[in-house]
């Protein structure tokens, strides 16, 4: 199953604290995971910042405003570019991008040290040449999803992956039982959203699963086809799990915090 990316987990519980559901601290445990500390360079105030820092200081704007990114090669989705911030986010294949404040627009993209995850803050380029594809909404993107499942299941079958990969025929009935999930979203999402971002995730499987060789196809002609019909599908796995995690920036899709 592929791994959550760490911008995911910045953004969904990053969101949560300027929703007003969980404290700075408590976000940046969760954003850590089992890592070793996270530290942030490159923000205007100066100095490499700890997470619950940056939270505490994105905590002013008080609505879900930081946003998600899972660019890959040939789809720069939801990047303005060309700039720093591009090319390091496609190097990661993903990045967290917070609102605009005194000091204008960020973008951050983390990566793993020896010892801590080093965040660095680029400036997002407000040139006017904006040559990048824009996200989708979760309506808009639950609906690609939809028809990207249908194709998968009937891809899944077609590669009978039993036949040639015992492990992966684990790994498959793991994934119908759901138990690839992986991380869930942070409080504030709306159940839509963490339903979309599952199928999207069991989705993502399939693909890796279906990507790990040749399986049932017989000719070099048949498998290139199947690789060349695993690109549409990524593509909608990985707008659906960018729309669930960017869910509760569109109106009406914020759960409120329940008073104490």
């Amino acid at each position: 199953m592929p791994a959550t990316a760490r911008s995911a987990r910045f953004v969904a519980w990053s969101n949560a604290v300027l929703a007003g559901h969980v404290s700075p601290d408590l976000a940046a445990a969760r954003i850590t995971g089992g890592d070793p500390v996270h530290r942030v360079d490159g923000l205007p105030e100066g100095d490499s910042q700890t997470l619950p820092v940056v939270l505490a200081r994105l905590s002013a704007h008080a609505t879900p405003a930081v946003r998600l990114v899972l660019p890959v090669p040939g789809d720069p989705v939801g990047l303005p570019g060309p700039s720093l911030l591009t090319t390091a986010a496609l190097a990661a294949g993903e990045a967290a991008l917070l609102p605009t404040g005194v000091e204008g627009a960020f973008g951050l993209v983390p990566v793993e040290g020896t010892d801590h995850v080093a965040w660095t803050a680029y400036p997002v380029d407000d040139s006017p040449v904006i040559v990048l594809t824009p996200l989708p909404s979760l309506a808009e993107a639950d609906q690609r999803l939809a028809i990207a499942l249908r194709e998968a299941t009937e891809l899944l079958a077609s590669l009978d992956l039993a036949r040639w990969d015992p492990d992966s025929a684990d790994a498959v009935e793991a994934l119908r039982r759901g138990r690839l999930d992986g991380d869930g979203l942070a409080p504030g999402y709306p159940n839509r959203a963490h339903e979309v971002l599952a199928r999207a995730r069991r989705l993502r499987a399939v693909i890796e699963f279906a990507g790990r060789g040749d399986g049932a196809a017989v000719t070099a002609g048949e498998a290139a086809a199947r690789r060349a019909a695993l690109v549409p599908l990524d593509r909608s796995a990985r707008y659906a799990e960018m729309a669930a995690y960017n869910a509760v920036l569109e109106p009406g899709n914020l759960t409120p915090p329940q008073p104490r």
